[in-house]
């Protein structure tokens, strides 16, 4: 987990928080640029995409259950 704290505030945080038990690693930060890389390569779907889920729904709903009586 990652947790912002303003810088001022930063001293006091981590001694509440080694007080609490947490381990605290240092050095570990994200680059924003990084993050943009990944999250760019996220692929988007249409409408016409997502229509196959929609029908694929429809046709599961409409299936009767089979009595063997």
């Amino acid at each position: 987990m990652v947790i912002y704290v303003p810088n001022a505030k930063s001293i006091l945080v981590k001694q509440i928080l080694k007080e609490l038990g947490v381990t605290i690693q240092q050095g570990v930060k994200s680059q924003a640029s990084s993050y943009k890389k990944k999250i760019s390569q996220v692929s988007t779907w249409t409408e016409e995409d997502l229509k196959v889920f929609d029908e694929s729904k429809k046709a599961f709903e409409s299936l009767l259950p089979h009595n063997d009586n």
